[in-house]
């Protein structure tokens, strides 16, 4: 998935579409809601992750990796 294909998904997503993107087992996704790692909100009983929290997630994720290997991929 290319960053263009996750800025065209709806605003809010589900935890099994944050799953696919995040690549990560479905159960492994409602972990990290649960933990509180991945940042989402509750409608009743229905959770939403926002599209653009998931970006920043990631851009902090390279950011991070290119800190502490100093740009080398």
């Amino acid at each position: 998935m290319e960053a263009r294909d996750l800025a065209e998904m709806p605003a809010f997503l589900t935890v099994e579409e944050a799953a696919a993107v995040l690549r990560l087992k479905r159960s492994t996704a409602y972990e990290l809601v649960r933990r509180g790692e991945i940042p989402h909100f509750r409608l009743g009983h229905f959770i939403r992750v926002p599209r653009d929290a998931l970006l920043r997630m990631a851009a902090e994720a390279v950011a991070k990796k290119e800190r502490v290997t100093g740009g080398a991929k």
